[in-house]
């Protein structure tokens, strides 16, 4: 069994206290290192050095492997796997930095990917290059409901599928979840393309990141397979937080009610309501992940959780924006570098209140 060694940028502060700005994430990450036989905890990065000390003590990581600078610690310790777990703003400097530092083997980072689409392609390309495994922490798809429900539908439960739509959330903090579902329903086909509207009149900023109050998108699959999304409002009336539509009946998966897989189909032997305690028993869907990205690196298969997954669902997220922009249909591959909310945000086209207005 290969050994890997550990390090981390960005611990956050106080993990016993989230918040909007920050969930401390690193923390999740390694409590779900620690249970793997073959990692070693080595250092941890952060720019206020109490935070790194208190995850140092956390995680019993020596005094020399605690720093302020993360290429300082790279250099350093040489770990094979580095977690960043920093906002989104900074994740694609971070990631491309610690890929080029010559010394790592894989990256798994924080989502969503980055606050922009050309920082998000500019991470992918340069692990690519520096042959560098990189992943994103889209670890909801673990959870047994949705593994349950995928099962289901490759059973042939519902028929072919045509339709997969998702009230939950919203369309980049949690839509980087909720899309990323989308496409894994639907064997990680890309996008054709998206159209999509937002409304944003009271400022919802989460890690630094404009996030709307409403979307409606919709987008089309390479393999013809539609995609919906319907946020804020409409997903407190919806039946379930997503419903893949089939030709011979309908899916309903459920997230935050319950947690529930009802199946609606034509063959009334394959009709079923199934519910479940907990959403990863005995374990968490970090952990199914951090230990899903392990394997990967050790025996040279690709992850689920790899980038080219998540910039499927990124450029999604962005062309549904880019959408509102254009005021029209984008047709992808999406031929932009920033994230249009924020650039609408920024030169006035959407004013949203701020959260301390009356």
């Amino acid at each position: 069994m290969t050994s890997f060694d550990i390090a981390f940028i960005g611990t956050g502060a106080n993990p016993d206290e989230p918040s909007v700005d920050g969930f401390a994430m690193a923390y999740q990450h390694a409590e779900a290192y620690e249970q793997l036989d073959n990692c070693r905890l080595v250092g941890c990065a952060d720019i206020v050095e109490e935070n790194a000390a208190a995850f140092a003590e956390e995680f019993d990581i020596p005094a020399e492997g605690v720093f302020t600078d993360y290429q300082e610690m790279l250099a350093a310790l040489e770990p094979d796997i580095v977690s960043n777990c920093t906002p989104p703003a900074t994740h694609a400097d971070l990631v491309v930095g610690t890929a080029e530092s010559g010394v790592v083997d894989a990256i798994h980072c924080e989502k969503p990917m980055s606050l922009t689409w050309g920082g998000s392609r500019r991470m992918a390309e340069a692990c690519e290059r520096e042959d560098v495994q990189l992943t994103f922490n889209h670890m909801r798809r673990f959870g047994d409901p949705f593994r349950v429900a995928k099962q289901r539908l490759d059973d042939g439960a519902i028929g072919d599928l045509r339709r997969i739509e998702y009230s939950w959330g919203n369309f980049y903090d949690n839509g980087t979840h909720a899309v990323d579902m989308c496409n894994y329903f639907n064997d990680e086909h890309s996008a054709k393309w998206v159209i999509g509207q937002l409304d944003y009149q009271e400022e919802d900023i989460r890690f630094g990141t404009h996030n709307e109050n409403q979307v409606l998108a919709c987008w089309e699959y390479e393999n013809g397979v539609f995609g919906m999304a319907a946020t804020g409002p409409a997903a407190d009336v919806a039946d379930g937080d997503w419903r893949l539509v089939g030709s011979d009946g309908f899916m309903d998966v459920h997230l935050t009610e319950k947690l529930a897989v009802n199946v609606y189909s034509t063959d009334s032997d394959a009709c079923e309501e199934l519910t479940f305690e907990e959403l990863a028993p005995g374990t968490s869907c970090i952990d199914r992940a951090i230990g899903d990205i392990v394997d990967a690196l050790e025996t040279g298969r690709r992850s689920e959780l790899d980038a080219k997954n998540a910039l499927n669902a990124t450029e999604i997220i962005f062309a549904g924006y880019e959408s509102v922009r254009r005021r029209g249909r984008v047709d992808l591959p999406l031929d932009i570098d920033d994230n249009p909310l924020e650039s609408m945000v920024a030169d006035g086209q959407l004013s949203p209140a701020s959260s301390g207005s009356d």
